[in-house]
């Protein structure tokens, strides 16, 4: 029983040792005053374990444009979460391929909604790899639409005409390195 009224002492005579203004700064202070303002999944510090799809991109020289895209439509923690996720991660040079000032145009505040709508073209929830890739398989994605995926001769995987170069497993899917930005159907208005 003595102990227990022990223990609350002991935590608040060290937070009020680490806390003071006179004393060293601990390492867990220093990686606290290191993290990033925004919270949620995607900005826990953890250099140990295997990285999440985020982190993935976000290590990659060649996925900086998804990177600011994701970014930018606020969906950094939805693709750092559990999962499990299949993404598909166009390059840079994918992202150079669309129209001139067709990322520009994206990146705006005001068309963060066709932004969203894009990046959630390129995700599907569950992990789809290897042999889970069916030839002529219709991949539904987060947004609702689906993406055909083929098998080629050559041994080449596409996912709607997307040559996939790589595949990373992360700790909460898989992410497909692809040659295309994927391109979600344009929705009809009439009824």
């Amino acid at each position: 029983m003595k102990t227990y009224k022990i223990i609350p002492l002991l935590l608040a005579l060290l937070i009020i040792q680490c806390t003071g203004p006179d004393q060293k700064q601990t390492d867990t202070m220093k990686v606290t005053a290191t993290l990033p303002t925004a919270g949620g999944q995607a900005y826990v510090v953890d250099d140990v374990s295997a990285m999440n799809i985020v982190q993935i991109a976000a290590s990659s020289d060649d996925h900086t444009t998804l990177v600011a895209a994701v970014e930018a439509a606020g969906l950094v923690n939805v693709l750092a979460n559990n999962g499990p996720l299949t993404v598909f991660a166009p390059t840079n040079e994918a992202f150079e391929k669309l129209p001139e000032g067709t990322v520009e145009y994206l990146l705006k505040p005001e068309n963060k909604m066709e932004l969203v709508n894009l990046i959630h073209f390129h995700a599907a929830p569950g992990t789809y790899k290897g042999d889970l890739l069916k030839d002529d398989m219709l991949l539904y994605q987060a947004q609702g639409d689906k993406v055909l995926i083929e098998r080629h001769e050559d041994g080449s995987i596409t996912a709607n005409g997307a040559k996939i170069l790589a595949t990373i497993d992360a700790t909460n899917g898989v992410v497909h390195v692809v040659d295309q930005v994927l391109l979600p159907p344009e929705k009809s208005s009439n009824p």
